[in-house]
C-alpha cells in the first residue's frame, strides 16, 4: 500500500498536475524532512509530525545558514501536504496552522529597461540573415510583447499562433489555457519567421508542430532557449540574472510604467493572484523616487 507521502505526489501529479519542477521541488524537500525526523524523533513518516517537530527543523534549517526564502518555499510544500493529509483523513489535525515563516526580505524583480531592450533588438538586426538569427530574434522579441514563461514558449504549437485574430495561445501553469493579444506589425513579423521555418524544416527533412524549433528543427529544450537569452541580455545588461524570466520581468514593468492597469497585466501573464503581480509596482515606485529626486527642486 502506498505511503501517505507517495499518494500525496501522485496528487500532485495526476490530479493537480503540478509542473515537473514543482513536484521534483516537493519529494526533495519531502525526503529532507523525512530524513530529519527518523534522525532526531525516530519518527517513520512526515505524517506523524507535530507543530513542535517542524518548528525544531525550521530552526535547524535557519542555524544552517538557509536562506529564507528557500526556508519558505519548504514549509509551503509542508503546508500544502499537511492540507492533503487531512482532506484524506489520514490525520486529524493540521500541525502547520501553529508554525510561522520567518519573515524574509521582498526581492524586487530584476528587468531590462526599455532603452536597453531597443538595444538589445538593434544589435541582433545586425546577425545573419539566416534562419536560426532570425529565430533568434523573433522569439525574443516575443518573449518581450507577450510576456509568455520559458516552458509556455516552448510548448508553443503553429496552431497556436492566430495571425488572422491577432492572438496567441497560450498553456500555463496548472494546464491554464490564455490568450495573448499581438500587434498587426508583430503579425508580419511572425509571418515572416513561419515562412522561413517552412522552409527550413524542408531542407532539413524534419516535421514538428512545435512554433520555434532548435538548430535541427527539432523541439527546443530550456537549455538551448537559455542559452540564446543569456547572451542576448549579457550584451545589454550587467545583472545578476538573465533569464527568460527577466525578459517577462521586463514586458510586465514596461506595460506598468505606460499605464496598463494592473488587471490586464495579471491576465496577460496569466497569474492566479494579484499579489503576484504586484511585485511589478515596487519597481515603477523606484522609478518615481528616481524622476522625484532628480526633478524636484529640494529633493
Amino acid at each position: 500500500m502506498d505511503s501517505p507521502t507517495d499518494r500525496f505526489l501522485n496528487y500532485l501529479k495526476h490530479e493537480k498536475r503540478s509542473s515537473v519542477h514543482t513536484v521534483v521541488s516537493y519529494t526533495t524537500d519531502l525526503n529532507q524532512f523525512s530524513s530529519y525526523i527518523a534522525q532526531q524523533y525516530e519518527l517513520q513518516s512526515p505524517s506523524e509530525a507535530t507543530h513542535l517537530v517542524i518548528r525544531s527543523w525550521v530552526v535547524s534549517l535557519m542555524e544552517q545558514g538557509l536562506d529564507p526564502r528557500s526556508v519558505n518555499r519548504k514549509i509551503t510544500t509542508l503546508r500544502t501536504y499537511f492540507r492533503y493529509l487531512v482532506r484524506i483523513g489520514e490525520v486529524a489535525h493540521n500541525p502547520m496552522l501553529k508554525v510561522q515563516a520567518p519573515k524574509t526580505r521582498k526581492k524586487l524583480p530584476e528587468y531590462v529597461d526599455e532603452q536597453r531592450m531597443d538595444q538589445l533588438f538593434a544589435l541582433q538586426e545586425e546577425g545573419g540573415d539566416d534562419f536560426e538569427s532570425l529565430r533568434n530574434q523573433i522569439m525574443l522579441d516575443f518573449f518581450y510583447r507577450t510576456g509568455v514563461r520559458l516552458s509556455e514558449l516552448i510548448g508553443l504549437r503553429i496552431k497556436d499562433v492566430n495571425l488572422h485574430a491577432l492572438t496567441v495561445t497560450v498553456l500555463g501553469k496548472r494546464n491554464k489555457v490564455r490568450q495573448i493579444p499581438i500587434t498587426m506589425a508583430f503579425r508580419d513579423r511572425l509571418r515572416g519567421y513561419i515562412a522561413a521555418r517552412t522552409t527550413f524544416l524542408t531542407e532539413s527533412h524534419t516535421e514538428t508542430d512545435s512554433f520555434f524549433v532548435d538548430n535541427k528543427g527539432n523541439p527546443m529544450s530550456p537549455t538551448f532557449v537559455y542559452r540564446i537569452v543569456k547572451q542576448a541580455v549579457s550584451s545589454v545588461s550587467t545583472g545578476k540574472k538573465r533569464s527568460p524570466h527577466v525578459l517577462r520581468h521586463s514586458f510586465a514593468t514596461a506595460m506598468l510604467n505606460h499605464g496598463a492597469d494592473i488587471n490586464a497585466i495579471k491576465e496577460l501573464l496569466g497569474h492566479s493572484s494579484l499579489a503576484a503581480t504586484q511585485v511589478y509596482t515596487h519597481n515603477s515606485i523606484e522609478k518615481l523616487k528616481e524622476v522625484y529626486k532628480q526633478a524636484f527642486p529640494k529633493a
